[in-house]
């Protein structure tokens, strides 16, 4: 028996003959080990187990095999943000002077990483149209290392010609990353399909309640996973154990909410084609989007829970719109349980000008709504008072 006056002494787990049905969290930085030994077992890949929790944790480890079994995947590494897993990406898989093909409308800050941050570490980036394999195979270089991709483009929600450009990039010997935030693994498995990695902002849909912020990678080739794990222990890009078991938390519900909100966004779609004052709607299965043919095959007609629309006016139209729709959150995020509104023009695509802006198709009265699983009466009830009040 422990001395009861040595009370900073760990006391132990208490045993049990039945478990735990809900993950325990385990928010421990270290792992003691019996000798030192066992510790080089561990390390060297003999016996399975954890030593310091920026190497990986318990709560990373059960959250990141969820996601494997969705995505199809093997050996997934959660990271501490979806931007986390992409700069490790990045970063572990090129070297000064490698070259990226990217597509034109991605995140934000993939952008910025891309254009602005990557160029210091001598690795170039050239932007294409996703939606026509031939401006890619146009931008290929002889040190063209990586495509980078979304399925669904933020915030057009065009749809990527991914057959055309994973063939593309396996004719040239070029690994394609694919961010599947957007799609998700319900619509798109990017593995299935020829892809080299998937990425993923877990913060979004998978735990879909803006209260984690997380990433998640997965390498087909276990090379490549070494090298982007090794990268992100050594970075620091560790996930958080409370993060990690709020997001398996979330999880569970993924696949319910992600049906109930992409019911609502087709019926919400359709509900602001025909409303006064919008101009134009954007959602992929609907038989006016650029790219319908194409959102039907690949995504198996799966419209996702993203809408975006354009309504008439200028700042003082969206301010008025904003406004009026005071129960909707007016926030630059997606996938939380509720519906989320947002401006690109005045957050996303802000530090673009407004020609490059209009050169996509973002105007200062578009706007993009991630749907949630509020009942459709009552956001179509919302939106319409709103526009009113706009007009």
């Amino acid at each position: 028996m422990k001395d009861p006056r040595t009370v900073v002494r760990r006391m132990g787990w208490p045993e049990s003959r039945s478990r735990a049905l809900g993950t325990p969290l385990q928010p421990s930085v270290v792992y003691v080990a019996e000798t030192p030994d066992a510790l080089d077992d561990q390390y060297e890949g003999r016996t399975k187990g954890f030593s310091y929790a920026r190497e990986g944790h318990p709560n990373a480890e059960v959250l990141a095999q969820a996601i494997d079994a969705l995505e199809g995947a093997e050996g997934g590494i959660m990271l501490s943000s979806g931007m986390g897993a992409v700069g490790a990406c990045m970063m572990a898989l090129l070297n000064a002077g490698d070259h990226v093909v990217a597509g034109n409308q991605l995140y934000g800050r993939s952008l910025r990483m891309l254009k602005e941050d990557l160029p210091r570490f001598g690795i170039q980036t050239t932007f294409a149209d996703p939606t026509d394999v031939e401006s890619f195979r146009a931008a290929l270089r002889p040190n063209t290392k990586l495509i980078l991709l979304e399925v669904v483009s933020n915030p057009t929600l065009r749809v990527a010609e991914m057959a055309g450009l994973i063939a593309l990039a396996k004719e040239h010997g070029v690994k394609v990353v694919v961010d599947n935030t957007f799609t998700t693994p319900r619509a798109y498995r990017p593995f299935d399909h020829g892809a080299d990695v998937v990425i993923h902002s877990v913060t979004k849909l998978l735990a879909g309640h803006s209260d984690v912020t997380l990433g998640y990678v997965a390498a087909k080739d276990p090379a490549d996973r070494k090298k982007i794990y090794d990268l992100a222990v050594t970075f620091g890009f560790t996930a958080s154990p409370f993060d990690c078991w709020l997001g398996e938390r979330g999880l569970y519900s993924f696949d319910l909410r992600f049906d109930r909100a992409e019911s609502n966004a087709a019926a919400l779609a359709d509900a602001l084609a025909e409303m006064p004052g919008v101009t134009r709607v954007l959602y992929p299965t609907r038989p006016d989007h650029p790219d319908h043919n194409r959102a039907i095959g690949l995504l198996g007609g799966r419209g996702g829970n993203m809408v975006s629309f354009e309504i008439k006016g200028g700042r003082a139209q969206t301010n008025a719109f904003v406004a009026a729709a005071e129960h909707i959150a007016f926030a630059p995020t997606l996938g939380d349980i509720g519906t989320t509104l947002s401006h690109p023009p005045s957050s996303s695509h802000r530090a673009l000008s407004e020609e490059d802006r209009a050169s996509l198709g973002i105007s200062e009265g578009f706007f993009r709504v991630s749907v949630g699983v509020e009942p459709i009466e009552l956001l179509i009830a919302e939106f319409r008072e709103a526009l009113e009040a706009a007009q």
